[in-house]
């Protein structure tokens, strides 16, 4: 199980009996989550999670993340990807974090620590959208250094790319 720490947080890899959990309401033992979780993000993300591995097995590194104070370890949200990487070496990626959590820079943190890993997994570029009318989340992906790329009426999309890794 991978677990990736910063300053403050430490995001860890969901396991598909976490995920079990999750969905079922309980957290594991000695699992302390925040007001808010699991939000129904989290709950499509595990499920999306039991699915990946019910159908091609673990998606491990490329699943789905914990996002975890350093200083108590309560759950405050979860970060993590759609799927492995595509043909060209792109993968997608999806946050949330709970109210409590938010406007203290938490979710630019922990998406700076998953794109480093994603580019030290092999992935030669990250994806993530955004409603073009939720701000906050525009603001995550720009502070986590990725760059609108193109939007349309519903969303805004944004890219981090490093074409040499993928050849």
């Amino acid at each position: 199980m991978n677990v990736l720490e910063t300053p403050r947080l430490s995001l860890r890899e969901m396991t598909p009996a976490d995920a079990g959990q999750l969905i079922a309401g309980t957290p594991g033992d000695g699992v302390r989550w925040a007001p808010g979780y699991p939000s129904p993000g989290d709950l499509r993300a595990a499920a999306r999670l039991l699915a990946a591995c019910a159908d091609t097995g673990d998606p491990s590194p490329f699943g789905s993340y914990e996002i975890r104070l350093r200083t108590d370890e309560a759950v405050i949200g979860g970060m993590g990807f759609h799927g492995a990487p595509d043909e060209h070496g792109g993968v997608t990626i999806g946050y949330g974090l709970v109210e409590s959590a938010r406007g203290k820079g938490y979710a630019s943190e922990a998406l700076r620590a998953l794109i480093r890993f994603a580019r030290q997994q092999g992935a030669a570029r990250v994806l993530g959208d955004a409603d073009v009318d939720n701000v906050a989340s525009q603001h995550v992906m720009t502070a986590a250094g990725m760059r609108l790329v193109a939007e349309d009426d519903a969303l805004r999309y944004y890219l981090v790319d490093w074409p040499q890794a993928h050849r």
